[in-house]
C-alpha cells in the first residue's frame, strides 16, 4: 500500500465539497500525512463585473470566502490531530491545483466530483476532470452530493 505524506485537498468551501475534505482528512490521519488545503480564487469569473465595482472590494470578499473555506478544513484536521498547510492563491482553478500539487511534491490530490456526464459535463465543464487529465500526481475523486 502506498504511503501518503502530503495530501492536497482543494476546496471551494461548499457543503458538497466537505465530503471530499473529510475523506482526505481520514486518509491523512491513517497515513500520518499532512493535509495541504488549497483555495483558488478564480478571478476570471468576475471579469464581467460592472466597471464601477471595486476590484479591491471583490478581491477582499473572495479572500474572506477562501479563508473561511480553509478555516473549515483546518477545523476538521485539528479534530483528528492532522497537520495542515493552507494556501490561498489566484488563477485558473484546474491549472493552479495541478501546479500546486507538483510544486509541493504532493503524493495525492483528493477532489470532489458530481459525477456528471454527457451534455452536463460538456456545458458545465469540470475542474476535477481537468485536474485528472493533466495531473502527474494521482487524483482520488470522491462523489459529492448536489
Amino acid at each position: 500500500m502506498a504511503r501518503y505524506e502530503r495530501i492536497l485537498v482543494p476546496t471551494d468551501g461548499s457543503a458538497a465539497t466537505r465530503h471530499a475534505v473529510e475523506h482526505a482528512v481520514d486518509l491523512a490521519a491513517e497515513h500520518g500525512a499532512t493535509i495541504h488545503a488549497l483555495y483558488v480564487v478564480n478571478s476570471a469569473s468576475f471579469a464581467s463585473l460592472p466597471v464601477e465595482s471595486s476590484w479591491e472590494n471583490v478581491a477582499s470578499l473572495l479572500d474572506e470566502e477562501g479563508a473561511a473555506a480553509l478555516d473549515d478544513v483546518e477545523e476538521l484536521t485539528s479534530e483528528r490531530g492532522v497537520p495542515v498547510e493552507r494556501a490561498l492563491i489566484e488563477g485558473n482553478p484546474s491549472r493552479e491545483i495541478v501546479r500546486y500539487a507538483e510544486d509541493e511534491d504532493c503524493d495525492l490530490v483528493v477532489m470532489g466530483t458530481h459525477g456528471r456526464g454527457g451534455i452536463d459535463r460538456l456545458l458545465l465543464g469540470s475542474v476535477t476532470e481537468k485536474v485528472v487529465r493533466s495531473s502527474t500526481v494521482p487524483v482520488l475523486t470522491v462523489r459529492v452530493e448536489e
